[in-house]
C-alpha cells in the first residue's frame, strides 16, 4: 500500500500565489489531512497518516526560485485495524523500522491556470526515491480570529506502490489478488503564516 493524502505540496503552491507574502508557512497538522485509499478484494481501504510536518520558504520577488519540504512520520499510519496497520509497518510495506520517514522535497513550480499549480519534486517511499508533479489547487487565504494568517491547499494523485518496492500480495483462488496496486492519496492542508523575529 503507498500513501493518500499523503504529501503534499499543495502548500509550495502558496509560494506561487501574489496574494500571499511571506518568508516562511508551516502546515498547521491539526487542519491538514494526509490521507489515501487503495482496493481490497472487490472494496476500499482507507486509511491516513497521523504525523506530518511540512515547511515553505519563499521568496515573494521571483517565486519559482521558492522551495518547500514535507516529511510524514511512515509509522503514524492508521487504517482503522491494529493489526492491519502492523503489517503496512513491516517490510512488506513501509518498512518503518529502516524507512521512518516519507518525504516530498520541490524542484520546480509551473503556473498551470487561476490558482493552479504544477508542483513537481522527488517523493520519497521506503527508501524509493522518485520524480513526481503534483496538480495543486490555492484554496484560498484569510486571518483567523487570532491574526494568524492562513492559506489552504489540496492536491490529488494516483500512486502505484509497486514503484516503491511495496510488492506482497496475495492471489485470491477466484484469480486476481487481494490487494489493488493504485493507491489515490489526497492531501490537504492549511499552513500558517510565521511572523519573523526581531532583529536583536
Amino acid at each position: 500500500m503507498s500513501v493518500r493524502r499523503l504529501f503534499v505540496l499543495a502548500l509550495l503552491a502558496l509560494a506561487a500565489h501574489p496574494a500571499l507574502a511571506a518568508d516562511t508557512l508551516v502546515v498547521d497538522r491539526s487542519h491538514s489531512q494526509a490521507e489515501f485509499q487503495v482496493r481490497h478484494l472487490f472494496g476500499t481501504v482507507r486509511g491516513r497518516f497521523g504525523t506530518f510536518e511540512g515547511t515553505i520558504n519563499m521568496d515573494a520577488a521571483k517565486p519559482e526560485a521558492s522551495s518547500v519540504t514535507f516529511t510524514i512520520d511512515a509509522s503514524s499510519i492508521d487504517t482503522d485495524n491494529a493489526d492491519r496497520d502492523k503489517h503496512l509497518r513491516s517490510a512488506d510495506f513501509f518498512d518503518v523500522a529502516n524507512h521512518p520517514a516519507i518525504t516530498f522535497t520541490s524542484e520546480k513550480i509551473r503556473a498551470t491556470g487561476k490558482d493552479r499549480y504544477a508542483v513537481t519534486g522527488t517523493l520519497t517511499i521506503r527508501g524509493v526515491a522518485k520524480t513526481l508533479t503534483l496538480p495543486v489547487a490555492f484554496l484560498g487565504s484569510a486571518k483567523d480570529p487570532w491574526g494568524n494568517q492562513r492559506a489552504n491547499f489540496s492536491t490529488a494523485i494516483t500512486l502505484n506502490r509497486k514503484d516503491y518496492g511495496m510488492v506482497w500480495n496475495k492471489t485470491l483462488d477466484s484469480g486476481g489478488t487481494l490487494v489493488g496496486d493504485e493507491v489515490g492519496v489526497t492531501v490537504e492542508l492549511e499552513s500558517i503564516r510565521q511572523t519573523p523575529k526581531p532583529a536583536s
